[in-house]
């Protein structure tokens, strides 16, 4: 198995659950709340130590006592924290997620007033027992500044980006990576309301990377090495329970596979597989069996 490292954020989640999504100025009780640690980079990395990588987080966290419900969580799955930097007297990210029992949808508030991680602290942290660095696509100027240093010192190692939101600038970064990971959301805020579209543009732009593009509910994309679109069928649960952190889980999919030598499409029915396995579940326990029992 691999040693994988996540630059990213982590966050608070705070989660409350309700009976169909409320209108607008309405009031509505909610069926559960929970408070468990998120944010993209590390759900990602939870997930890949429950299929038997060695985890690292890079990042940075506050100080404050909610702090501690992102420590206690990654501790529990074995991740390697000694990279991430503590800044004092800030706050951790939060978000305010709220989920339809009804369809499993999520409408997500976030709040940040952290730093993120700095080149110069990113520099500082050694990678020659990587196998594996995934970056968020967030921070563009910071993250390529990092994925520049990378690429300088260890052009062997092998490096992922994740493009889940249309961020300024953020197609910068497209040279740099050997796997790119797009949303859905990111392909029709620049326009493309076709997968392939979207995959041939920026093949234009990373014609070193592979590219895999998530389209929720209709699977999942990818191109040959012919540059043939491949399609893979979303694994969807006969009950969808939990979508939050569905497109993390289909990242450490794709991450997981890779490293086991799996070809593009192969990594790719996987991927959604394990994503299928996600949406129907509460949160990211439990993602270690490679049984697909629960998707049809």
């Amino acid at each position: 198995m691999g040693r994988v490292m996540g630059v990213g954020i982590a966050t608070v989640d705070i989660v409350n659950e309700v009976d169909g999504y409320p209108s607008e100025d309405s009031e509505v009780r909610a069926l559960s709340q929970q408070q468990r640690r998120g944010g993209n980079a590390t759900n990602t990395l939870v997930i890949l130590s429950q299929l038997g990588h060695e985890c690292v987080w890079a990042g940075v966290m506050a100080d404050d006592t909610s702090a501690e419900v992102i420590r206690t969580d990654l501790a529990r799955y074995g991740i390697d924290m000694s990279s991430v930097v503590t800044v004092a007297h800030t706050t951790s990210p939060t978000s305010y997620i709220t989920v339809n029992r009804r369809n499993g949808s999520r409408t997500i508030v976030h709040y940040r007033d952290l730093p993120e991680m700095s080149p110069a602290q990113f520099e500082a942290i050694p990678l020659g027992n990587l196998d594996w660095l995934h970056f968020e696509g967030r921070a563009i100027e910071e993250t390529a500044r990092m994925l520049t240093t990378v690429r300088q010192k260890l052009p062997a190692l092998r490096c992922s980006v994740e493009v889940e939101k249309p961020r300024p600038s953020v197609e910068t970064l497209f040279e740099l990576p050997d796997v790119i990971m797009l949303s859905r959301h990111y392909a029709r805020a620049r326009g493309f309301e076709r997968p392939q579209a979207c995959l041939s543009w920026v093949q234009e732009r990373a014609p070193q990377a592979q590219l895999f593009l998530g389209w929720g509910t209709d699977g999942a994309y990818t191109l040959a090495p012919s540059g043939a679109v491949v399609h893979c069928p979303a694994q969807i649960p006969a009950r969808v329970v939990d979508t939050i952190g569905a497109g993390d889980a289909f990242n450490a999919g794709l991450i997981d596979a890779l490293l086991r030598g799996h070809i593009a499409e192969q990594a790719l029915r996987d991927a959604t597989i394990v994503a299928g396995r996600k949406c129907a579940r509460s949160g990211f326990e439990g993602l270690d069996s490679r049984s697909d029992d629960q998707i049809r």
